[in-house]
C-alpha cells in the first residue's frame, strides 16, 4: 500500500529542513525563559532572596558540569580506537540513536519549561528543581542535536546547509520573544502562564513528530550506507596525519582527557571560545544599562524595547547572510573577518565618543548581534574538531556529543565572569556600586543584580557613571577582539589541512564500514 499524500509530501522533505526545524521548538521555549524565569520567582511567587541565591549557585555548579557528564554518558562507548577487524557501531546506528533520545528529551524539556509558570511547591524547591530540570534537559538536546550536525554530514558544504535551516527556524522560534509581550502581566498571570501552556504543547508535540520523520527517512535514504551525509565529498590528500597508538578496546575518562590536552587546535580554540562566550553573556547582562544610562534621554521606553526583542532575532538573521559566506570562503577567514570588525567597529566608536545617540544605538544593537551570531558560526567549528578528534585518535566513531560537552565545560565559566568583571570594572573605574541600586534583571543573565533598594546617586556622579559604561562599552569588546585574533590566528584546522581531515575521516568511515560488512 502506497504512502498518503501528507506522509509521502513530509517524507520527501530535505533531511536538513527537518534537521534545521527541531531547533524551533528549542528556540520557542529559551527564549521566553531567559526573559521571564526571574521575574517569575521575584515578583509574582515572592522567593525570599536566600532561597533564589542558593538556587542560582546550586544551578551554576550544575550548568557547568552536566555537558561533560552527559556527553560522557552518551559517546563513552564510541571511545575506542578503531579496531583491526570486526563489527561495531555504524553510523546510521550512531544518527538514530542520537534522534531517538531528542525524540525522549525534547518532551521532557517542554514539560519542565511548563514546570516553571506553575506553583506547585514552595517558591525555593520549585526554583531549584525547576532550573535543574530544565538545564539537564536543554543540556541533553543541546548536545544530541549539535552532534548530529557533525554526524548527518562530513563536508563544510553540507554542515554549512544544515545550519542555514537551524538559524533560520530560531529566527522563527525567537518571535515567542515578541509574542510574549501581550501576555505578561505580573498582576494576572493567567494568560501567560496559558500562553506558556501553548508554547510547551506546540514544542513537545513537535519534538515527537520532528524526530520520527527524520528517523523515517534517514532509514529510508541510508539504509544501504554505511555512513550517513548529504553530500560527501571525497578524495584522499597526500599528507598524512599523526594516528593514536592506542590499542583497540574501551578507553577510560582520564585517558581521553590526555588526549584532549595533546589536541593542540582543541586547546586553541577552547581559549577563544571562552572569551566568546564572555563577551556574549557580557553583551546580554549589560544592554539593558548602556540603553538606561547612554540613550535613555534619546529614545523611547518602547524603542528600547523593541531594540531588546530584535536583538534575539537579529543574530539568527544575521547568520543567514554569513553561512553563504562560509560555503564560499570558509568558517574560519568569516570569524577572523567578524572579530577585525568588532575590532573596528569598536576602536570607531572609541574615537567618536559618546555623544552621537545614532551611532551608539546602532554599535550597542550591531555589538550584540554580531557576538552573538559569531557564537553560533562556532558549532561549525567543534564540528571539525570532531572530524580531527576521530582521526587523531583513529577512533571507531567521533565522539560528537562529548566533544561539545568538553567544550562547554571549559567555555562556560565566562558566563559567570560576565556579570561579575563587569560590575567589577565599572566600580573600580567610576566608585559607582550596581549593587547598591534599585532591582534590575540584566537579560540572558542566570543572576539579577540583587534587590537592595537604595537612594539614587547624586547628580554630580552622573556623567562620571555614563563615561564609565561608555568606557566599558567600547574597551570589553577592543580586548575580547585582540585576544580572540591571537588565539585564532593559532588555529590550524582550516584551508589544506581541514580537507586531509576530512578526507582522512571518510576514509576510516570506508574502512569500518567494509569491515562491518565483513563480518
Amino acid at each position: 500500500m502506497g504512502l498518503d499524500w501528507p506522509q509521502a509530501w513530509l517524507l520527501g522533505l530535505p533531511i536538513a529542513v527537518v534537521y534545521g526545524s527541531l531547533a524551533l521548538f528549542t528556540s520557542i521555549l529559551h527564549n521566553v525563559f531567559l526573559l521571564y524565569y526571574v521575574d517569575t520567582f521575584v515578583s509574582v511567587y515572592k522567593i525570599n532572596k536566600v532561597s533564589f541565591w542558593v538556587g542560582e549557585t546550586v544551578f551554576l555548579l550544575w550548568n557547568s558540569f552536566n555537558d561533560p557528564l552527559f556527553g560522557w554518558l552518551s559517546d563513552r562507548q564510541l571511545l575506542s580506537s578503531q579496531p583491526r577487524s570486526g563489527a561495531g557501531f555504524s553510523s546510521r546506528d550512531v544518527v538514530l540513536t542520537r534522534v531517538r533520545a531528542l525524540g525522549w528529551h525534547g518532551p521532557l524539556l517542554a514539560l519542565s519549561f511548563l514546570a516553571f509558570w506553575v506553583p506547585w511547591a514552595p517558591a525555593g524547591l520549585q526554583f531549584l528543581l525547576c532550573l535543574c530540570l530544565y538545564d539537564g534537559f536543554l543540556t541533553l538536546v543541546d548536545l544530541h542535536h549539535h552532534a548530529l550536525l557533525a554526524d548527518l554530514a562530513l563536508s563544510s558544504h553540507d554542515r554549512t546547509h544544515l545550519n542555514f535551516y537551524c538559524s533560520l527556524f530560531s529566527a522563527a522560534g525567537s518571535l515567542s520573544v515578541f509574542a510574549s509581550y501581550a501576555f505578561w502581566n505580573k498582576e494576572d498571570f493567567s494568560s501567560f502562564r496559558a500562553f506558556c501552556v501553548v508554547l510547551a504543547a506546540g514544542s513537545g508535540l513537535g519534538f515527537l513528530g520532528t524526530t520520527q520523520l527524520l528517523k523515517r527517512q534517514i532509514e529510508a535514504t541510508r539504509r544501504d550506507r554505511g555512513c550517513p551525509g548529504l553530500d560527501l565529498d571525497g578524495g584522499v590528500c597526500e599528507e598524512e596525519l599523526p594516528v593514536g597508538g592506542e590499542e583497540a578496546g574501551n578507553i577510560t575518562l582520564g585517558q581521553y582527557l590526555r588526549q584532549l590536552a595533546r589536541h593542540q587546535n582543541f586547546l586553541w580554540f577552547v581559549g577563544m571560545d571562552l572569551v566568546q562566550v564572555f563577551h556574549c553573556h557580557f553583551n546580554s547582562n549589560f544592554f539593558p544599562l548602556f540603553l538606561e544610562h547612554l540613550l535613555s534621554d534619546h529614545i523611547s521606553l518602547s524603542t528600547g524595547s523593541f531594540l531588546l526583542g530584535i536583538s534575539y532575532v537579529a543574530p539568527h538573521l544575521n547568520n543567514l547572510y554569513f553561512l553563504p559566506l562560509c560555503r564560499r570562503w570558509g568558517v574560519y577567514a568569516v570569524v577572523r573577518g567578524l572579530f577585525l570588525l568588532k575590532l573596528s567597529l569598536s576602536l570607531l566608536m572609541l574615537l567618536a565618543g559618546p555623544d552621537h545617540p545614532g551611532l551608539l544605538c546602532f554599535f550597542i544593537a550591531s555589538n550584540r548581534v554580531f557576538t552573538e551570531g559569531t557564537c553560533k558560526l562556532l558549532t561549525l567549528v567543534v564540528t571539525d574538531l570532531v572530524d580531527e578528534d576521530l582521526v587523531l585518535n583513529h577512533r571507531k566513531q567521533a565522539a560528537s556529543a562529548l566533544l561539545f560537552g568538553m567544550v562547554a565545560l571549559v567555555t562556560k565559566p565566562g558566563q559567570t565572569f560576565a556579570p561579575l568583571l563587569g560590575t567589577w570594572l565599572l566600580c573600580f573605574y567610576t566608585g559607582h556600586d550596581l549593587f547598591q541600586q534599585s532591582p534590575m534583571t540584566p537579560v540572558g543573565s542566570v543572576r539579577p543584580w540583587p534587590e537592595l533598594p537604595a537612594p539614587a546617586p547624586a547628580p554630580a556622579q552622573a556623567p562620571t557613571l555614563r563615561q564609565g559604561c561608555f568606557y566599558l562599552l567600547v574597551f570589553v569588546p577592543i580586548t575580547c577582539a585582540l585576544l580572540q585574533l591571537f588565539t585564532w590566528s593559532q588555529f590550524t584546522l582550516h584551508g589544506r589541512r581541514l580537507r586531509t581531515v576530512k578526507a582522512q575521516r571518510q576514509n576510516l568511515a570506508q574502512i569500518h564500514t567494509l569491515n562491518i560488512k565483513m563480518v
